[in-house]
């Protein structure tokens, strides 16, 4: 079997030598930052979550084998230094960092290093539905399943302490950037043995275990989540701050006014109205950047009437989209035509809109036989997120527009992570949702949000088509980006013919942050990352 070198030791080069304990004297955090979150995190297990608010919160306990770049969308070495690929595409080694301690609670003090057993059970415990873990703490893994590596991954093997191969079952040409996504996050198979033995299996969510930048302290929903500097970590340079706090406020005007009062020195997804403001204050700093995102929405085709393509259809024309990004997303906003942003490469630019015709709605509901006053729910998210700044107000214009075509809609929200399983379970007849992009790759919007295989994870639709399946199964098989290209293409195309979503916006990400902090870097994947950051 030969293999090819893709990547030779990056981050720390140097340091490999060094135990912990150097590292530690070295590690050189001062005082406090304070993030101004919008929603709390349903726990820190990162492999059962998909959100952003999720994956921010835990996003400092751990590290993947390979990760982002902050700012970027280029994966670098982590906890592997480096990796080889075999000619065939089928087989991947990671050689793993040597001397990298786990973090300690009140109930869990590390015996050893990281090594291949720690990468062998975060990957079993997700491919394997009889693993004693799994067993004893049963969970969905819906990234895992909606980009099909629980049927990709042949197996993981332990080589040696500190290697590791992933075989695979056919050839992920996004099998690197998925690798580097926060599901993938390296879990502590000593911490889960202890909690195993201790019948305490759940504490892996709500104590977390790591090997990244700052410790798990305490968390208290609604309130805050707290971290240490991790004084072992690996890259020095990474911890910056002696504590890190996550306040969680639902309200923006509030996070707003924390920031200005200095209460908090980092903010996410002010209101555009705020947005002015904001950037006179010479006290603050705010970072304008396109957004790699989408709100859309979601249509239930598994429930009567949406499961006709005709009443899809209709519920699009009805839908005067320039009216809500110009009241929504105000200046802050693109309309959106296509399932995914036309930043990311393969989009398709030939895409177009029905357009706005209410009277074409109406007779195509008559025709197919939808009745003057069906009633309808339409779930509106209960936060802000970039793709969407104000769910409420869109949900009352869509409610008025739907209205004018014969629909009688009734608004319905939940507490974000309610939300958020009820629709992934199926439960809405329509729903606002979106997506900010993971890694880059055109996978992860048409794979994973709406593939047969994302239905109960990130297919809101509930949306199978054989058709669209093949297509997108078959581009994530190619290495050559043109062939991929021709192929999302083509999907896209029947995405936009069947109509299980309506496009309505991409948004630029403004993000509002203290004139004092120092190093933060705007995620490409809207996800906000404190390694590296400092307040002076």
């Amino acid at each position: 079997m030969r293999y090819t070198p893709v990547f030779a030791t990056l981050l720390g080069l140097g340091l490999l030598a060094q135990t912990p304990l150097a590292l530690a004297t070295q590690v050189q955090a001062k005082g406090s930052l304070v993030f101004c979150s919008e929603g709390s995190p349903a726990g820190f297990d990162t492999a059962q979550y998909t959100s952003a608010t999720d994956n921010d919160a835990a996003e400092p306990i751990y590290n993947r084998l390979v990760e982002f770049e902050r700012g970027s969308t280029v994966v670098k070495p982590a906890l592997a230094t480096h990796w080889e690929v075999s000619r065939d595409g089928l087989h991947y080694t990671f050689h793993l960092r040597e001397g990298i301690t786990f973090h300690s609670n009140k109930a869990f003090t590390p015996t050893r290093t990281f090594n291949a057993d720690d990468v062998l059970f975060t990957f079993q415990r997700m491919l394997d539905k009889a693993h004693p873990f799994r067993q004893a703490y049963p969970t969905e893994f819906p990234y895992f399943v909606s980009m099909s590596l629980d049927k990709n991954i042949a197996k993981v093997e332990k080589l040696d302490a500190h290697t590791v191969r992933f075989t695979l079952n056919s050839i992920d040409a996004a099998f690197i950037q998925n690798m580097a996504m926060s599901f993938a996050s390296i879990l502590s198979a000593e911490y889960a043995n202890q909690l195993l033995a201790s019948g305490k299996p759940s504490d892996i969510n709500q104590h977390p275990i790591g090997t990244g930048p700052f410790v798990f302290q305490r968390y208290q929903k609604d309130s805050q989540i707290r971290y240490q500097a991790n004084k072992a970590y690996w890259d020095p340079s990474q911890v910056k701050v002696e504590r890190l706090i996550f306040s969680i406020n639902v309200d923006p005007s509030v996070r707003v006014q924390k920031l200005r009062k200095n209460e908090c020195q980092v903010t996410l997804n002010p209101r555009p109205a705020d947005l002015d403001a904001l950037k006179q204050d010479l006290k603050l700093q705010v970072i304008e950047k396109p957004g790699f995102n989408l709100g859309y929405i979601a249509y239930n085709v598994q429930r009567a009437p949406f499961d006709q393509l005709q009443v899809r259809q209709a519920m699009d024309m009805a839908v005067n989209k320039p009216a809500i990004v110009n009241a929504v997303y105000q200046q802050a906003g693109q309309l959106a035509v296509g399932s995914m942003p036309p930043t990311q490469w393969s989009y398709d630019e030939t895409l177009k809109d029905a357009g706005y015709n209410p009277q074409k709605a109406r007779e195509l509901l008559k025709a197919a036989g939808v009745k003057e006053g069906t009633e309808i729910t339409l779930w509106a998210m209960p936060v802000q997120r970039p793709y969407n700044p104000n769910a409420k107000l869109m949900a009352e214009m869509l409610q008025a527009d739907w209205g004018k075509v014969g629909f009688k809609v009734k608004i319905v929200s939940y507490e974000w992570g309610e939300y958020l399983k009820r629709t992934k379970d199926g439960e809405h007849d329509i729903s606002l949702i979106g997506w900010t992009g993971d890694n880059g790759d055109p996978d992860n919007w048409l794979g994973t949000l709406y593939s047969c295989d994302a239905i109960g994870s990130n297919n809101y639709s509930m949306w199978c088509d054989a058709d669209y399946d093949a297509l997108v199964k078959k581009a994530k098989t190619v290495t050559d980006r043109v062939q991929r290209t021709a192929l999302y293409q083509q999907a896209q195309q029947r995405l936009k013919q069947q109509v299980p979503i309506t496009p309505i916006a991409h948004s630029t990400v403004n993000q509002p942050l203290s004139a004092k902090v120092e190093g933060f870097k705007v995620s490409p994947f809207g996800r906000n990352n404190f390694s590296g950051v400092s307040v002076d």
